[in-house]
């Protein structure tokens, strides 16, 4: 819970968990592992709260991704390529903001409700939590689920992924 009483923990799932390696490759994605980090740790939540994708019929879930600064590994490519004279390649464009992956798993486990990316400047779990219960409150969906990326500090390269599947919330 928040501490407010909104909004409860339905499933908790992170990658990496023990015994993970990198996580699984996600089409359509290159170069760093930001967005199948995202993918995998949503899709573990996912999969211990409803079993397989698709989710239940008119599962009215948000998607709310949380990272400080996105995908910084791509961004420094994009950057570095350019600056030498070069093109990057076409999936870039596609892939240059975060909304792409929360869309992605969005539409593979059929989830119904609004797609929102924050970038936090304090705590990035409060945050996340402070939209989702947000969301939930104003009726704009019946869950929420929510994915925290972390970024290591010294090379841009994300190192871990957190996936809270949220539920309830006072309505009016």
């Amino acid at each position: 819970m928040t501490g407010d009483g909104r909004v409860t923990v339905l499933a908790e799932a992170a990658w990496p968990e023990p015994g993970d390696g990198a996580p699984p490759p996600l089409p359509g994605f290159v170069h760093s592992a930001f967005n199948p980090l995202v993918a995998a740790a949503a899709d573990r939540c996912l999969t211990r709260a409803y079993g397989r994708a698709p989710a239940p019929d008119g599962a009215r879930t948000a998607v709310v991704l949380v990272s400080v600064s996105g995908d910084e590994a791509s961004a420094a490519h994009v950057r570095a390529t350019v600056a030498g004279g070069g093109r990057p390649g076409p999936l870039f464009f596609f892939q240059s903001v975060p909304n792409a992956v929360a869309g992605h798993v969005a539409a593979r486990w059929g989830l119904g409700g609004p797609v929102v990316c924050v970038a936090p400047t304090g705590d990035p779990r409060a945050a996340g939590f402070a939209e989702a219960d947000l969301l939930l409150h104003d009726g704009d969906a019946d869950a929420a689920l929510l994915v925290l990326i972390d970024e290591a500090p010294d090379d841009g390269g994300a190192v871990a992924a957190v996936a809270v599947l949220l539920g309830g919330g006072d309505r009016p």
